[in-house]
């Protein structure tokens, strides 16, 4: 009975709306009513009540369209929005776009200038997303990203926008700021023929402003500069100008200035987008070719892949072949970034969407490919420079039983980060592993922090390590060995050959870039010094700043140089760097000794100089993390068979004593004399056993 008054309620209220809409009168709904109630419990109604609830039922249904197509109604798209055309199966008319009404281009910067809250502002300025106060970091959809208030992964997100009475598609991809992302901003650049080169109005010109400024030039890409927070109390945009003018040579009226923050200025952004910045090169008569530049993996899709269409076109169902693998696959579905994906039945030269294809690790969705029809093979693109990594660190489960869970998830993790190298790995301490290759420790913790929050793998992480080259002398021992190469690569320092059989020892360069306000340059100098540095520039930028160019050993910087650069120059100093080369160096292998005998795990490659040091460090973790055994043990740091720290974890000692209460002193020293004897022979024919958590205290960061 409860549930028949609730729904009399809600039709009494729906017909008080109907009244005013199809000229009923109040007897012919009380009618309705009475009529319908009445004759429920007969299940029937009579003929009259129902030709009229069978009207007032269509009326709502009039209502309830009318009401959505206001709610989804958008004057800037192609009609609505993207959510509603996924709601109601419709799919977007990309052929409205002719190959001169498209712009492709990217947003790059430094780390914290505003890229994403820029990218949010575009987005509600071509009617993509609503403005709401909730729009925040709105392309930064990774939990990692939205912690640590950094982007880690490029992101696409298709606009539509009218300028001089034409409709236009935009496409913006969002690219990370930091030095260790910086092979995810070259490969979007490929799919771009422009940049918005922003740059904060209160920082100023910084190290990696630079680096991305050199790759758009490169890649011969249209820069559009663009000065960001000026609505700042210490923003000084002419200032900036001129730096910008002084390192890249743009005129301060190229220069656009903006405050992604409160919208100030943003509305001339696109039309500048749009002006200076060249269509794609394609052609839409020419057979399909077109240009994977990333990756995701979905659990119930399996591998979905941004591609950029060069030539041609591209529908649903087509048959298309990869030219790295030369596999054949259907195309599932494509579309569209908007910013979620939309469908839409095809996609045409010049445009940048996605596509499942039934692709489903990583070799097959091999970033840099070219897709081409069936049977219509066309020239590859020449894809992408292999990404070349700088750190290498050991992954290992905290349980063997979790291995084949954990190798899931790092292959699903690879296809959606390229720049990942991954090869088998085992530890006679940790068990089965991978060792991994990343472009920096701040790309090593977010890998690691991925695994955790995206796959919930509990894994143990090995400190980092680079690699080294030696070159062999020519012997036949060696090329019995090492077969005819010359050279050799060392990535495990088990693996570090003798001295006897290298002519030399080589390690890896980079060329550090460091921007920082002239009153902290002796402390600048200093460390670089100690670091092994070698100056190669110094230009001040502006009355103010000084940018420093330096060779650095790879291995001196890879752990903590950046935080002591941020500690000494109090936050304001930025660094990049990039690829340098190798430099012959004096480089030895570390070699633990517990007791006499090595432990192979714990060795590691240095410069001969830092032996002392980090033998003290390693041998003090150890002695704090072994526990006692019934004899002493000495825990040895060793180089090149010279002993240069030690330290020693004293014996669990009984009291012998304990019973004498007196007596002749004889007999107290006969006992000690016994007891000394049996822990000589104990030591003799005992091994220390090593607690994993010894292994972890020294091998992991």
């Amino acid at each position: 009975m409860l549930l028949l008054k609730l729904y009399r309620c809600h039709l009494c209220h729906c017909l008080k709306v109907i009244r005013t809409r199809c000229g009923l009168s109040d007897g012919t709904s009380r009618s309705v009513s009475t009529g319908m109630t009445g004759n429920m419990g007969n299940n029937g109604m009579s003929m009259a009540s129902t030709a009229v609830f069978l009207k007032a039922r269509s009326s709502v249904g009039l209502l309830r369209s009318d009401r959505q197509s206001r709610k989804t109604f958008l004057t800037s798209g192609p009609g609505r929005s993207a959510s509603d055309q996924r709601k109601s199966g419709d799919a977007i008319d990309m052929s409205m776009f002719p190959v001169e009404n498209i712009r492709n281009f990217s947003i790059i910067a430094h780390v914290d200038h505003g890229k994403s809250t820029l990218a949010d502002r575009l987005l509600e300025l071509t009617g993509t997303i609503s403005k709401t106060s909730d729009n925040k970091q709105v392309l930064d959809k990774l939990q990692v990203e939205r912690e640590r208030g950094i982007t880690v992964k490029a992101v696409t997100a298709s606009m539509f926008y009218s300028h001089k009475g034409k409709k236009y598609l935009l496409n913006l991809i969002d690219t990370p700021g930091h030095v260790d992302f910086n092979y995810e901003v070259s490969r979007s650049l490929k799919a771009c023929e422009g940049v918005l080169l922003l740059v904060d109005a209160n920082q100023g010109v910084q190290a990696q402003t630079v680096a991305n400024f050199y790759l758009a030039f490169e890649s011969d890409l249209c820069i559009i500069p663009v000065l960001n927070k000026i609505d700042l109390k210490f923003a000084d945009p002419e200032a900036v100008a001129n730096q910008i003018k002084t390192l890249f040579d743009i005129e301060r009226e190229d220069v656009l200035s903006i405050s992604a923050k409160l919208g100030t200025g943003v509305d001339e952004v696109l039309p500048a987008v749009i002006d200076r910045i060249p269509p794609p090169q394609s052609d839409l008569e020419l057979p399909l070719k077109a240009l994977i530049f990333d990756s995701w993996y979905d659990q119930y899709r399996g591998a979905i892949t941004n591609i950029a269409l060069i030539d041609g076109k591209l529908r649903k169902g087509d048959k298309i072949t990869a030219a790295h693998s030369g596999k054949t696959y259907e195309v599932q579905e494509i579309g569209i970034m908007h910013p979620e994906q939309v469908a839409c039945r095809e996609l045409f030269a010049g445009q940048v969407g996605y596509m499942i294809a039934g692709m489903h690790n990583l070799h097959e969705a091999r970033i840099g490919d070219t897709i081409y029809h069936q049977n219509n093979a066309v020239e590859p693109l020449p894809g992408f420079k292999a990404a070349r990594p700088m750190v290498f660190a050991g992954l290992y489960p905290i349980d063997q039983s979790e291995y084949l869970g954990l190798r899931s998830a790092i292959e699903r993790l690879t296809l959606n980060d390229s720049s990942v190298t991954l090869s088998r790995d085992s530890s006679p301490a940790l068990g089965q592993g991978w060792r991994l290759g990343f472009l920096g420790l701040l790309h090593m913790d977010v890998f690691n922090q991925r695994l955790e929050q995206e796959f919930n793998a509990n894994v143990i992480v090995t400190v980092p390590s680079v690699p080294y080259k030696a070159k062999m002398k020519d012997t036949k021992a060696n090329r019995q060995q090492y077969g005819d190469n010359e050279e050799i690569t060392i990535y495990n320092p088990s693996l570090f050959p003798d001295r006897q059989h290298v002519e030399e020892y080589m390690e890896p360069l980079v060329l550090g870039t460091i921007i920082t306000p002239d009153e902290y340059i002796g402390k600048v100098f200093s460390l670089c010094m100690n670091k092994r540095g070698e100056q190669v520039e110094y230009v001040y930028i502006d009355t103010k700043r000084v940018l420093l160019k330096y060779k650095l050993p790879l291995n001196e910087i890879v752990v903590d140089f950046f935080d002591q650069l941020k500690s000494i120059t109090s936050g304001y100093a930025s660094f990049d760097y990039e690829d340098c080369g190798y430099q012959s160096a004096d480089l030895v292998k570390l070699s633990i000794l517990l007791n006499g005998r090595e432990v192979e795990e714990l060795a590691t490659i240095i410069h001969r100089d830092k032996g002392r040091e980090v033998g003290k460090a390693v041998c003090a973790k150890l002695a704090d993390t072994i526990p006692r055994q019934l004899y002493e043990v000495a825990i040895q740091a060793a180089v090149s068979n010279k002993i240069v720290a030690r330290e020693n974890i004293r014996a669990l000692k009984k009291n012998v004593l304990a019973k004498c209460y007196g007596g002749d002193i004889s007999r107290k020293m006969k006992l000690l004399k016994r007891q000394s004897e049996g822990k000589k022979r104990m030591k003799m024919f005992g091994n220390v056993e090593v607690p994993k958590e010894a292994f972890l205290s020294v091998l992991k960061r």
